[in-house]
């Protein structure tokens, strides 16, 4: 016996459908009661659809996609942070290689010419020029280089007249406050907010982003080269694989742990001379280090950060995180508050989403210092 709509694959052959009454006997339940049971649930269910039915006739239609100009960062958002330029953009002047290459971004502390820049970026100041807003360009003095914070005071020869930034506090800046800074080299100006709390950011040292031979070289004079990292410093230096390193910043090398600690106690930024074997050969090229961490993460040369990461970007005593979109090119200019105080040089772009800038009570006490000393440096005395 079956249902009449069963299969007919699942019927016995001779067999004949049963009946409503026969199936409904069959599972102990009169026809009676099923024709009630089967009433009931619909018109439970009709009731429940007409209560939902206001529901639906008021739901929100689904959104569209937020207009380009109307985003965080689109045209009509930075009409409204327009006001704004003469305080960021004016302020902000480009580095730039004798070719005119965009290297970096310096902030102007001083009319007369004084300029802060993130020094790992301009390890050979006097190879580079600066460009300000107005279109003047000028070669740079280097009066002082601070390793610890990443920043460098230059000063810009024979400019003077020049909009120095207004400082404020940036301790008292709180979680998604707004924020604005120059971008594309100092000539625009992007907002986003502050995303994390003050604090101290440790460093792992340097790296070439390099494997080597765990094993001595053949003469035992040197450490060869079995894995290079895509897009590291030693790629762009032009090492390869089965280079053997024989002195690294003027030390000779055997073993990798020699290489590990000269590399290591390094600064990212810092350029230091290496001598090796190719073939038999002995060459020599120039390494500009890069953070251990900036080298480990983008071994294989994926950009995950969508325009890359600063060299350095660890080791700092303290830092204002911020989301603002910028690029390693916009690191050395000004971050501000909307209403146009200047709370903080951006330092380090570390990812998509995140920038690192040195707070005002981070470093302006002591530029002040520095500014002081080489406008009025001390006279000289006759010597006894």
């Amino acid at each position: 016996m079956f249902p009449s709509n069963w299969p007919k694959s699942r019927r016995r052959k001779g067999s004949k459908p049963m009946t409503k009454e026969e199936f409904n006997r069959m599972n102990g339940r009169p026809a009676a009661f099923c024709a009630r049971s089967a009433l009931s649930f619909g018109l439970r269910h009709s009731a429940f659809l007409v209560l939902l039915s206001p529901l639906f006739l008021h739901a929100d239609p689904p959104r569209l996609p937020l207009p380009q100009e109307d985003r965080t960062n689109g045209k009509h958002t930075l009409a409204a942070v327009e006001k704004l330029k003469p305080l960021t953009v004016a302020c902000a002047a480009r580095i730039e290689s004798p070719l005119g290459r965009t290297i970096c971004t310096a902030t102007i502390v001083g009319e007369d010419g004084y300029v802060l820049i993130k020094a790992s970026e301009v390890p050979e100041l006097q190879k580079t020029r600066i460009k300000f807003s107005d279109g003047r360009t000028a070669d740079l003095r280097e009066v002082h280089r601070e390793t610890r914070l990443d920043l460098v005071l230059a000063q810009a020869v024979g400019i003077t007249g020049l909009r120095a930034v207004s400082f404020g506090g940036a301790h008292s800046l709180g979680l998604g406050q707004w924020l604005c800074s120059v971008a594309d080299a100092g000539k625009e100006t992007r907002i986003g907010i502050v995303s994390a709390k003050f604090r101290r950011i440790p460093g792992e040292g340097a790296a070439m982003g390099i494997r080597m031979d765990a094993k001595a070289s053949k003469d035992g004079k040197g450490v060869r080269i079995v894995g290079i990292a895509r897009e590291s410093p030693a790629e762009a230096a032009g090492l390869q694989e089965d280079d053997v390193l024989i002195t690294i910043a003027g030390e000779k090398v055997a073993a990798l742990d020699r290489v590990y600690d000269i590399v290591k106690k390094r600064q990212p930024g810092e350029i230091i001379d290496i001598h090796y074997l190719r073939k038999d050969k002995e060459e020599s090229c120039r390494v500009r280090l890069a953070s251990r961490s900036k080298v480990l993460s983008n071994w294989e040369g994926e950009d995950f950060a969508n325009g890359g990461v600063s060299l350095r970007n660890d080791n700092f005593p303290e830092v204002l995180q911020h989301d603002i979109p910028l690029l390693p090119a916009d690191m050395g200019g000004p971050v501000a508050t909307l209403e146009g105080k200047v709370v903080g040089i951006n330092i380090a772009r570390v990812d998509r989403v995140t920038t690192f800038a040195l707070p005002v009570e981070a470093f302006w006490t002591e530029a002040q210092l520095w500014i002081k000393a080489d406008r009025h440096p001390p006279k000289a005395v006759l010597a006894e």
